[in-house]
């Protein structure tokens, strides 16, 4: 039995291509991305996802492997995996700022602990809203919702060695105002609400200057306000779907917006 060489160039490019713009997405996506999963899991997750999904994916381009189409190819993958991955983050750190919101509001801001996941330092009801979205996030199929996105890419961006249409560059620049946006609407209740209280014990400084608000109103704002968190757990399901179903389509816009032009 003998193969010719462009049967291997061929096989290398339906393998490669794709490899490169998944690789890209797991390294940016949540959980996935993280630093609790090392490089080369990561990396071999993304070999594994490349050769299940091979057959489900177009024709790709026979390139030469050393030219500068070949490069430009490469770049484009990348960039298009590590954008819809920064989309994804998005979703995720959309709770941990609405989770700081809610804190600073409520004098649990200086209450912060170590994000292994990010490397940061993030206050304690961000992690808690943060964990109990993952739970949400994979009990609802979420990894699979990402993995048939990444699939979809390819379907209507095709590998090509065309430029991406610029409208992608305006939906990456738009996301962060979105996440202000959906994180200041997830945070609005409580916030209005600790602030109804704080309003309230400015009347009472007003009326009676003798009484220590600090030494009253200080513990007495932390406990209504976890009380505030405890309430809003009832709807906590309702604010992910909403959220995640935006976070899906800003993710479509970005596929639609950079269909390839020329």
């Amino acid at each position: 039995m003998e193969i010719a060489i462009p049967d291997y160039t061929h096989w290398v490019n339906q393998l490669l291509w794709p490899l490169f713009r998944i690789a890209s997405f797991f390294m940016a996506i949540p959980m996935i991305g993280s630093r609790l999963l090392p490089v080369q899991l990561r990396l071999g997750l993304a070999v594994s996802v490349t050769l299940l999904v091979v057959p489900l994916l177009p024709d790709m381009p026979v390139v030469d492997g050393l030219s500068l189409p070949a490069l430009l190819i490469i770049a484009k993958q990348m960039m298009i995996g590590a954008a819809l991955g920064f989309m994804a983050q998005l979703f995720f750190h959309v709770i941990v700022l609405g989770g700081q919101m809610i804190s600073s509001q409520m004098g649990l801001g200086f209450a912060s602990v170590s994000d292994p996941a990010n490397g940061v330092s993030v206050v304690v009801l961000s992690q808690f809203y943060v964990m109990l979205t993952m739970l949400v996030f994979l009990s609802m199929n979420g990894h699979l919702v990402f993995i048939q996105i990444i699939v979809d890419s390819f379907h209507i961006l095709p590998v090509a060695n065309q430029g991406v249409a610029p409208a992608v560059y305006w939906e990456l620049a738009t996301g962060a105002s979105w996440m202000i946006s959906a994180a200041l609407l997830m945070a609005l209740p409580a916030v209005i609400a600790l602030l109804i209280v704080n309003l309230a014990f400015g009347i009472m400084t007003k009326a009676a200057p003798q009484l220590n608000i600090f030494a009253i109103g200080f513990p007495f704002t932390m406990v209504f306000g976890l009380f505030i968190t405890w309430v809003s757990m009832a709807d906590f399901l309702g604010q992910y779907q909403k959220l995640a179903s935006f976070g899906l389509d800003l993710m479509a816009e970005l596929l639609i917006g950079g269909r390839l032009h020329g």
